[in-house]
């Protein structure tokens, strides 16, 4: 395994073990759960947007480390960007997963650390989930 190899396992482990903003906001602008029945993760997102942004992003997680670490990462890129971006990273992030191997964007900053699950399909829904309901709960 390679250093970069090594230093992406340390962030997916450091946020599985100590998710970022974890927990429900009280008041949200909007909230969602999900789930993926393929393995049985369940995510809840809940949303404050203030101006167009998102001021602040939380979730839960009954889940895997591959969902639990993208949900806390994706909390951490979020918080303070417009709709309009987020949902670009959002974007840029599935295509991380889901397009051919390459250099990935480095707008993705740490969430850059999930890219090795495009190798094994079947957890790609696991690193998706989160994105997937913080979509749905977006107002």
């Amino acid at each position: 395994m390679s250093e970069l190899d090594d230093l992406y396992q340390a962030i997916i482990l450091d946020h599985d073990r100590a998710p970022r903003n974890y927990g429900r906001l009280e008041a949200p602008s909007g909230a969602a759960e999900g789930y993926n029945p393929l393995c049985g993760d369940r995510l809840t997102v809940t949303v404050q947007v203030s101006d167009g942004r998102l001021a602040e992003v939380r979730f839960e997680a009954s889940s895997c480390a591959i969902a639990r670490a993208s949900g806390s990462l994706m909390t951490l890129a979020l918080c303070g960007q417009s709709l309009a971006d987020a949902r670009r990273l959002g974007q840029a992030f599935e295509a991380l997963l889901r397009g051919p191997p390459g250099q990935p964007a480095a707008e993705l900053g740490e969430l850059r650390a999930l890219a090795g699950v495009r190798n094994f399909p079947g957890r790609i829904r696991c690193a998706m989930l989160a994105w997937q309901t913080l979509l749905e709960a977006l107002p």
